[in-house]
């Protein structure tokens, strides 16, 4: 069964765990069972389309699954799925600064 890693932003959502072992073959499947286990969870993930949120970063282990299948990426039970939040852009002060 693969194991969904999650940011602090989901430990809520989660009961606190950081990890979770969920069911399924592909990510769709995996992601749909983590919503089962800790509902809310595909609200943060997801828009009203079905498409990730641009700033929702999923990997397969070490691979972006947008490089692979995208939410039909296949999984096997030993891989681990990440669930990292895009990070962009820094404070004001430090784009001044590099302006100098």
């Amino acid at each position: 069964m693969p194991d969904v890693k999650l940011p602090a932003a989901f430990h809520l959502l989660t009961g606190g765990r950081r990890q979770l072992p969920v069911e399924g073959g592909s990510i769709r499947e995996v992601l749909d069972g983590l919503d089962r286990a800790c509902p809310g969870v595909l609200d943060r993930l997801m828009d009203q389309e079905g498409s990730m949120k641009r700033y929702v970063n999923v990997y397969r282990n070490d691979s972006d699954i947008r490089s692979l299948d995208g939410l039909e990426t296949k999984v096997e039970h030993h891989d681990v799925i990440w669930i990292v939040p895009a990070v962009a852009g820094g404070s004001g002060a430090a784009r001044a600064e590099g302006a100098r």
